[in-house]
């Protein structure tokens, strides 16, 4: 196989350890406030747990790089997996402490797993390619949406009440799909020397260690402590770089956006009454969707994209594709839908709720959220190819303490402050993403007159 097959390869495998994994995380977070609404005598709170997961996740993501450049990126995922599986096996006899012991874990396995990916999907990509392997991940990672949302839905249309029977079913089928990704991760291998990644060119030492690390044999040439140090410096000194400052406001919207479509939108569907004994059901259904906005965005957007008239009309078209779903939403859900009891709530917003509509919204949920992603991993990707893994954690040190945020004012703030919130931050979080990608263009001319 040539080196760039080989590196098209391990990105396929990639996608799909990730598809497989997500399958059965997404849809837990999807459902989970549903299934605990449905649990007698159980105090925690799914918007809770989320909180802690999201909030561990960004202090992790201060020593996610260290982990990876010293255990390397393979072994990183696979470890990281089995903590998500972990989680999700504790909803087969679900405890209010284990619930959240076992959110703690999965914050800093997803820290780990993140940075991983990043430098995997890094170091298996050139300026050329970049684009188009963030999209065929991506793609493949959203994908995840569909299985055990339509299982979600067939199993459970019709059902005012969660059983117990129907709760371990689920949990016990999505917790071995979660661990069949985990063991996918084996089947990633190195890149070829020759293949034209950056490690042909002059990178950092933490780049060629972390690379290395991800074999089989041989040992790494300098000491773990100091590949750890560096590793954490490098991420300290990303964070505070122009081009970066000017992604925290873009990226910062992802998380607070991530939060809405995967936990409380769902939970949203399910409490409406007035969609009919079927609300629940359709709570699978909208996470479909939400997957079929997001593999269509990353196709269109990632692997047809060659960036010819920029990124940030990619952008621009997220933000509008979110603010038509904003609004569709403030229409047909009902605002105290986030809080309602398992019972669900009667009220209405300002028109005669919808299934139809709100589906919809799903859809445009998801296509939006592909487009600021897309888009950000190819930035980040590009700008940082030398320093894939710090840069990566940076990004979702950002992204993970917005979403903790998120889902701890979910639990009390109604529906139309948090679309408010989400409107504000995804106009700012734009402007500042047209500025880093004319940074990126002024870098880019620099670098081909100096090369002449």
């Amino acid at each position: 196989m040539t080196p760039e097959g080989k590196a098209l390869s391990n990105i396929v495998i990639l996608g799909f350890g990730f598809m497989l994994m997500f399958t059965a995380f997404q849809t837990c977070g999807n459902i989970e406030q549903t299934v605990i609404k449905s649990l007698n005598n159980f105090t925690a709170s799914g918007y809770t747990s989320m909180s802690i997961i999201y909030g561990v996740f960004s202090a992790s993501n201060l020593v996610a790089p260290s982990v990876v450049a010293v255990v390397g990126p393979q072994l990183s995922m696979f470890f990281s997996g089995l903590l998500y599986s972990a989680y999700i096996a504790m909803f087969i006899q679900p405890r209010v402490w284990s619930f959240y012991t076992a959110s703690v874990l999965v914050g800093f396995g997803a820290a780990v797993l993140w940075t991983a990916q990043g430098n995997v999907l890094a170091i298996n990509s050139t300026d050329t390619t970049i684009g188009r392997n963030s999209g065929i991940f991506w793609a493949l990672l959203q994908f995840s949406l569909f299985f055990g949302n339509l299982y979600i839905y067939l199993a459970w249309q019709g059902h005012d009440h969660i059983s117990e029977k129907d709760r371990q079913t689920v949990f016990i089928s999505l917790t071995v799909i979660s661990l069949i990704g985990c063991f996918l991760f084996f089947l990633i291998r190195k890149p070829d020397p020759s293949e034209p990644t950056p490690s042909e060119t002059s990178e950092a030492p933490l780049h060629t260690e972390s690379t290395d690390s991800a074999s089989v044999s041989g040992p790494p040439r300098r000491s773990l402590c100091t590949q750890a140090l560096d590793a954490f410096v490098k991420a300290c000194k990303l964070s505070v770089t122009k081009e970066m400052m000017l992604l925290c406001l873009p990226i910062m919207y992802t998380g607070l956006e991530l939060t809405f479509y995967s936990g409380v939108y769902g939970t949203c569907i399910g409490a409406m009454t007035r969609f009919g004994h079927d609300a629940k059901g359709l709570i699978g259904i909208s996470g479909i969707l939400i997957g079929v906005g997001e593999i269509l965005g990353g196709g269109l957007f990632g692997i047809l994209n060659n960036n010819r008239l920029g990124r940030n009309p990619v952008v621009l078209l997220g933000l509008l594709i979110h603010y038509l779903a904003f609004y569709l939403i403030f229409l047909n859900i009902a605002p105290d839908a986030p809080q309602a009891p398992e019972e669900g709530t009667d009220l209405q917003a300002y028109m005669t709720p919808n299934v139809g509509v709100a589906l919809f919204c799903s859809f445009l949920l998801g296509l939006g959220d592909s487009c600021f992603n897309t888009q950000l991993l190819s930035i980040i990707g590009f700008l940082y190819k030398e320093d894939s893994a710090p840069a990566f954690a940076v990004f979702k040190f950002i992204q993970s303490i917005m979403a903790a945020i998120a889902f701890s004012y979910s639990n009390v703030l109604q529906l139309p402050w948090q679309l408010l919130l989400l409107v504000v931050t995804g106009f700012m979080g734009t402007l500042s993403f047209f500025l880093a990608e004319w940074v990126v263009v002024a870098k880019r001319r620099d670098s081909d007159y100096d090369s002449h």
